[in-house]
């Protein structure tokens, strides 16, 4: 498959730029600072300019989204707002324009996580944010298809523990390994509309 990859730098891009070159795909690296292809999806004129460049698709595959992490007494306007055009608007922007740019059956896969639905002290924008996405993807599912839309949820990377296994005590990891898989499940299976969490 040609697989676009956006969030390519990252310690979940990097992992999953492995797992699927080394599945025989053709994968095409997207990030803001580094990557095949240099764009922020944030930015819808940069999505259309991304989609331009990239070609014909069999997937897109998101593992991109910045939100910040406050007490909720700290948080304002315009950090609700930030995590929803961080993480939010950005992915929904990739599918959006993307049904005309993938194949008949192609498939997108966006990245969301654990807070969802185990909240942590300082992440109610991520649980927001995390939230709307999960339940956006059920909707377009029933929308677009032939071609499908799932996200992958993940609890705390255990190859990341050392720098924000605090942040959710109690909390079992997950391997970056396993995160990849159910990347692979999404793009490689006939499921759409789900929300997997390794």
């Amino acid at each position: 498959m040609n697989i676009l990859l956006i969030g390519a730098t990252g310690t979940l891009g990097t992992a999953l730029h492995k797992t699927l070159t080394g599945r025989g795909h053709d994968v095409l690296t997207v990030g803001r600072r580094g990557g095949d292809l240099r764009y922020d999806i944030s930015d819808p004129a940069q999505v259309t300019e991304m989609y331009d460049r990239a070609g014909r698709l069999d997937a897109v595959v998101s593992a991109a989204g910045d939100v910040p992490y406050k007490p909720v007494t700290e948080m304002a306007p315009a950090d609700y707002l930030a995590a929803f055009h961080g993480k939010v608007s950005s992915q929904i922007d990739v599918v959006r324009q993307g049904v005309v740019r993938i194949a008949e059956r192609g498939s997108f896969t966006l990245i969301t996580g654990v807070l969802s639905r185990e909240p942590i002290l300082t992440g109610s924008a991520a649980s927001m944010a995390n939230g709307a996405l999960e339940s956006f993807v059920r909707a377009a599912a029933i929308e677009i298809s032939p071609q499908r839309v799932n996200a992958v949820s993940p609890t705390v990377f255990t190859e990341s523990l050392g720098d924000y296994g605090a942040f959710f005590p109690g909390m079992a990891p997950v391997d970056l390994a396993d995160v990849a898989q159910a990347y692979v499940r999404s793009v490689e299976g006939a499921q759409t509309g789900q929300v997997y969490a390794p």
